[in-house]
């Protein structure tokens, strides 16, 4: 439901709330928040609440901290999971100087501004997310452990899917929300699930997602539990993937909806496959990330085809208004604002230029002979790698901005450069992955 301000100020003094959390994301994805008193909320509406950016890594320097948070009132939901009494609700909001002007290092305002760019070339995005997920036990003190919640498989019931009482929760938890999943089920890894969501526009859908992983947290919290979205938390068992279904509409059309592929549907594929690479800083931003891809269905190489789950794109088996493709490279460590609106730029830029679409890769590449895939280009090896590409991409700094991208390759350098610097690899990756994400 979308809320005007004087709408938000009535729902806040008909629902007893108490406490407003201004959220918004930083450059790595993480959601943070500002909790104010709700009397603040018109202040908040009309000037702001300033906030120290310095103390964010990547978002400002000493000289120039001071932020503004601006709610906005569309984006308006109520935390069920907090008490009916002295209610809280939250709201993303825009980050701004304190003269109003927008702040360039806002990944969300500038995921309206790609929007924005489709739009005004007749085109919109609807993007639709499954995300992956392992629920662990956790110890006598609430910590985390690596024992998993239980030992199904893909698809399996109870007893031996033991999530499913807390998938349940979870949706109907983003339900009373307002944002509809569409299925759920146990993933293929021991204590693995997966949530899917139905279509919205990008900006709401990476809203959802990070209300989402907040959703799985708390819930997962609440049953005695622990939510990990790293990549590859377990050796040996699949990762966590987070699979973008896009579809695109020209003048209302959907430009996948037919049985042979539109000029522009094959364009903007081929957009996304020309600088696959290029992006997978921003699909892919830890060090662990590079541990999931090329195993468990996770794609190797910078391809596409129908229905295969070893590429990078497939288009999945449906008609119509639900024809789509799918990427599957990214992961939920993502911030997906800056992931989104890479994307759909890659797409936007195949339309541009008229790339053309190569040839399908109807196999399965995970048991091809090394021999038969020389043609095909991989995605990067590892973080580094993805750093370099990203660092030296025109197109990624034509399209985000090239100081957005040097605050957030500054970020991931950081990364690399703990990481190398860890005595005990294993321990960095739980203290900073695992338990972070």
């Amino acid at each position: 439901m979308s809320y005007t301000k004087q709408e938000v100020l009535d729902f806040v003094k008909e629902n007893d709330v108490k406490f407003v959390r201004l959220a918004f994301c930083d450059l790595l994805g993480r959601q943070k928040n500002i909790s104010i008193m709700a009397e603040e909320l018109p202040r908040a509406f009309a000037e702001g609440i300033s906030f120290d950016a310095s103390a964010i890594r990547g978002l400002a320097d000493v000289s120039r901290s001071d932020l503004l948070l601006v709610p906005e009132p569309e984006t308006l939901h109520l935390l069920p999971w907090r008490p009916a009494q002295g209610r809280v609700i939250r709201f993303f909001c825009q980050i701004k100087y304190p003269d109003y002007s927008p702040y360039p290092g806002d990944s969300r305002g500038l995921l309206q501004t790609v929007t924005r760019r489709l739009r005004d070339l007749g085109f919109s995005a609807q993007i639709g997310t499954e995300c992956e997920f392992y629920l662990f036990k956790t110890d006598q003190d609430g910590y985390p452990t690596k024992t998993t919640h239980d030992e199904g498989e893909y698809m399996d019931i109870s007893p031996l899917d033991r999530g499913e009482n807390v998938r349940r929760e979870i949706c109907l938890t983003l339900l009373e929300m307002g944002i509809k999943p569409e299925s759920s089920h146990h993933e293929q890894g021991p204590g693995q699930n997966e949530i899917d969501f139905t279509y919205s526009d990008p900006i709401t859908a990476a809203d959802h997602f990070l209300t989402f992983k907040s959703v799985v947290k708390a819930i997962a919290a609440q049953n005695g539990l622990f939510a990990s979205f790293m990549p590859k938390p377990l050796e040996g068992q699949p990762g966590n993937g987070l699979h973008v279904n896009i579809s695109v509409t020209k003048n209302g059309t959907n430009i996948f909806g037919d049985k042979e592929h539109s000029s522009d549907a094959e364009s903007f594929i081929s957009g996304i496959l020309t600088y696959a690479r290029e992006m997978s800083a921003f699909l892919n931003p830890t060090v662990n990330s590079y541990k999931r891809l090329g195993s468990f269905k996770a794609p190797l190489y910078v391809s596409w085809s129908h229905q295969n789950r070893s590429q990078l794109i497939r288009i999945p088996a449906a008609v119509g208004d639900k024809t789509r493709i799918e990427l599957r490279s990214p992961d939920c460590t993502v911030n997906p604002y800056l992931a989104f609106a890479a994307v759909l730029s890659a797409g936007l830029a195949g339309i541009n230029q008229k790339l053309r679409l190569p040839l399908p890769e109807d196999r399965n590449l995970y048991k091809a002979e090394a021999d038969s895939t020389k043609h095909l280009e991989k995605l990067p090896t590892d973080l580094e790698e993805a750093v370099t590409l990203a660092a030296q991409s025109a197109f990624l700094k034509e399209t985000l901005g090239a100081d957005l991208i040097g605050l957030y390759l500054d970020l991931l350098r950081e990364q690399l450069e703990l990481y190398k610097r860890a005595p005990d690899k294993s321990e960095f990756s739980e203290r900073n992955y695992f338990r972070v994400f």
